[in-house]
C-alpha cells in the first residue's frame, strides 16, 4: 500500500474487543463507514441484515459495500446480497478484522465504497 496516497474519510487504525478506532480519537463498538464519514451502528443481529439497516451507506450508491462479520466470516441473508445486486451495488463479506484492512487499501486507491462492521464479539 502506498501510505503516501489519501483517498481521504475515516481510515480504522485499529481494533479489538472495545471496537474500532479510527484516526486518532474515535471509538465505536460497531460503524458504518462511508467515503465522507464514519457512525456509530447498532446492528441487528447478521441474519436480520437488510437494507434498511445499511441505509445510511447507500445513498450515494458506493461500487460495493465490505460487510465486516466479527470475528469470523459470516455469510450475510441472501435476500440482502440480491436486493444490493439489483441497485448495482455489490456486497464484500469478511471477517472484520480483514474488512478494515481491506477498507485502507480500498481508500488509499480512491475507491467509492462503503462499509458496515461488527464488533468482533458478533
Amino acid at each position: 500500500m502506498d501510505r503516501a496516497r489519501d483517498g481521504g474519510g475515516p481510515i480504522v487504525r485499529a481494533l479489538g474487543p472495545g471496537g474500532f478506532r479510527l484516526d486518532d480519537t474515535t471509538v465505536l463498538a460497531a460503524a458504518l463507514l462511508t467515503v465522507n464519514e464514519a457512525r456509530a451502528w447498532n446492528p441487528p443481529p447478521l441474519p436480520e441484515l437488510d437494507e434498511a439497516a445499511l441505509a445510511a451507506i447507500l445513498d450515494p450508491a458506493p461500487e460495493f459495500v465490505l460487510v465486516g462479520t466479527g470475528d469470523t466470516l459470516v455469510r450475510p441473508p441472501r435476500v440482502l446480497v440480491e436486493a444490493l445486486e439489483a441497485r448495482g451495488i455489490g456486497l464484500e463479506p469478511m471477517d472484520s478484522r480483514a474488512a478494515a484492512r481491506a477498507w485502507g487499501v480500498l481508500r488509499s486507491e480512491g475507491r467509492q465504497i462503503a462499509a458496515a462492521l461488527y464488533p468482533l464479539d458478533a
